[in-house]
């Protein structure tokens, strides 16, 4: 796969916001300039209908900077679950950035589509949902809260996709204080919530997306691992020990070319799965298995040589090393293990290796 210029162009003009606009603040440019908010959203929808390929430019630069914008969330979650199930309503909305979409999926640290316990009722006066969701990203009240909640439930008929109205009763929101405080997440608790069914093959549409997460955030990975391999090379090239830099050592020489080839290496598998999204290939879940398990294991393998190779420095609270040290153990459990990730591979190809080992979609 080959960027084009105008994928060059979008990938400059998301760094350039990015150095200009530090931290939450840069969401607001970054729809309202470059329309990042509706890149993958259909033209007839408000979006610029682009696909995979751009998101993919758009994770990796905000990968590089870590910037707590909720793009994971709305962008490419919920905005491609509404897809995914034909809803469109929403997504004017969201592709114009006026509003951020979550969707509230994963039940007790998973995010298989069949480990979804919560229930959805029909009565007289409509859906009802109850249940809990974990680690529900952008999904806390306030302000920087998701105005538009999906919610994966069951169904006598099945798992399906429902739209919870923002401020609806019987919805309590608690905020996660998680390791890496630049990715929000929160617990959602539903106790009788009015719903609006928007998706009824809730299987399909969670497993496809869960395929769409894993690529993004592979790309993601990706950026911040390629950081910290630069921020790294910069340090042993200027902090000199024993009168020559110790980027100059043999011992450090091979350990930034070990992680050279781990970010390269994640950089193809990435793209792999991205190039399987954009041309809708049948081998996409096999695809974005390979890349969340790759790509995890080089950012947080990368991520820990850059804290050693920086020494002291590299674990104080002033230097940005633990900020992507924490990034690399919190997104590699996203969206599931890369051990689960690599079961869901080997059960496609030899079976399921084990109870916890599912096939894939």
């Amino acid at each position: 796969m080959r960027f084009g210029e105008e994928h060059q162009e979008l990938r400059t003009a998301v760094r350039s916001l990015l150095a200009r606009h530090e931290g939450a603040a840069a969401w607001g440019p970054l729809t309202q300039q470059i329309g990042v908010a509706g890149l993958a959203v259909p033209e007839e929808y408000g979006g610029a209908g682009c696909g995979p390929v751009e998101v993919h430019v758009v994770m990796d630069e905000l990968g590089r900077t870590l910037a707590p914008v909720p793009y994971l969330g709305s962008a490419v979650l919920a905005t491609q679950a509404l897809l995914a199930a034909g809803d469109t309503g929403l997504l004017p909305a969201l592709a114009d950035g006026s509003t951020t979409g979550a969707l509230a999926w994963a039940e007790n640290g998973s995010w298989r589509p069949e480990a979804v316990r919560a229930r959805a009722v029909r009565g007289a006066g409509g859906w009802r949902i109850t249940g809990v969701k974990d680690h529900v990203l952008d999904g806390a009240g306030g302000s920087g809260g998701a105005g538009v909640l999906l919610v994966a439930a069951r169904t006598e008929a099945g798992l399906a996709l429902f739209h919870v109205p923002s401020g609806a009763d019987g919805v309590s929101r608690e905020a996660h204080t998680t390791m890496d405080l630049t990715r929000p997440q929160a617990r959602l608790t539903f106790a009788g919530a009015e719903a609006r069914a928007v998706g009824a093959d809730g299987d399909r549409i969670l497993a496809h997306v869960r395929d769409l997460a894993c690529t993004a955030l592979a790309a993601e990975q990706v950026g911040a691992a390629e950081r910290c391999l630069e921020l790294t090379v910069a340090h042993v090239r200027d902090r000199v020990q024993f009168g020559r830099p110790i980027g100059s050592f043999q011992a450090v020489k091979h350990r930034l070319a070990d992680a050279f080839v781990r970010v390269e290496s994640a950089r193809s598998a990435a793209l792999g799965a991205s190039w399987a999204a954009a041309v809708g290939s049948p081998d996409l879940s096999r695809y974005a298995a390979v890349a969340k398990s790759a790509c995890s294991e080089a950012f947080s393998a990368v991520a820990g040589d850059m804290i050693q190779l920086h020494g002291g420095i590299g674990i104080t609270w002033e230097h940005d090393a633990h900020r992507y040290f924490k990034r690399a153990h919190g997104s590699s459990q996203l969206f599931g293990s890369p051990a689960g990730h690599r079961d869901r591979i080997a059960g496609a190809v030899v079976g399921p290796r084990g109870p916890g080992a599912e096939r894939l979609a």
